[in-house]
């Protein structure tokens, strides 16, 4: 009886940590962005090209931005990237060209939404867009004024890019957009 209790708890506890461990890798799989899931495929070449687009204007400063065209193996992806640097961490969202068409879509709804809701006189209203990814895009009003934002990564702090308001931000995207597709016609 008494050798039989040790092995008892050592099997519940070894039972315990397996289901906890799958449940973790789950989620952490899930987690992975269009990006991550793009470039680690392994037992292939994978090939980075960037090509430049004209600083991101921020309220306060500007943030670097980019096409990267990656190619792993027959598979080619584009990606609207905007890149934040700070004094520790950079952070970066990649935005797939499917994606990018959909924030513009977004941006569209938005803009004329914004009169209206600065008309309402909220204490407090917040309308954005969300990526599958975790990137966003949208306004906030606070004292009758709207301040756009963006969101470039799901987690992390120090990521967040405040634009005087969503016709900037409308040009960049279209830019990119148009940028990508050039790209497309040209490999």
């Amino acid at each position: 009886m008494k050798k039989t209790l040790p092995l008892l708890l050592l099997g519940i506890v070894t039972f315990i940590t397996n289901v906890y461990s799958q449940d973790v890798k789950k989620e952490l799989e899930a987690s992975k962005t269009k990006m991550d899931v793009f470039i680690s495929k392994t037992g292939m070449i994978t090939k980075f090209v960037d090509t430049k687009l004209p600083n991101l204007k921020t309220s306060f400063g500007g943030a670097e931005t980019r096409i990267r065209k990656i190619s792993s193996g027959a598979t080619v992806g584009f990606f609207y990237q905007i890149v934040k640097e700070s004094k520790y961490e950079n952070s970066t969202a990649s935005i797939e060209y499917n994606d990018l068409l959909e924030v513009l879509k977004a941006i569209k709804v938005l803009k004329p939404e914004v009169e209206k809701d600065i008309a309402n006189k909220p204490d407090y209203l917040e309308n954005k867009f969300i990526t599958v990814d975790g990137f966003q895009v949208g306004y906030y009003i606070s004292n009758a004024k709207a301040s756009w934002y963006i969101k470039l990564e799901k987690y992390g702090s120090d990521n967040t890019l405040f634009i005087d308001n969503g016709e900037l931000i409308e040009t960049a995207f279209n830019n990119a957009k148009n940028k990508i597709e050039e790209l497309k016609k040209n490999p």
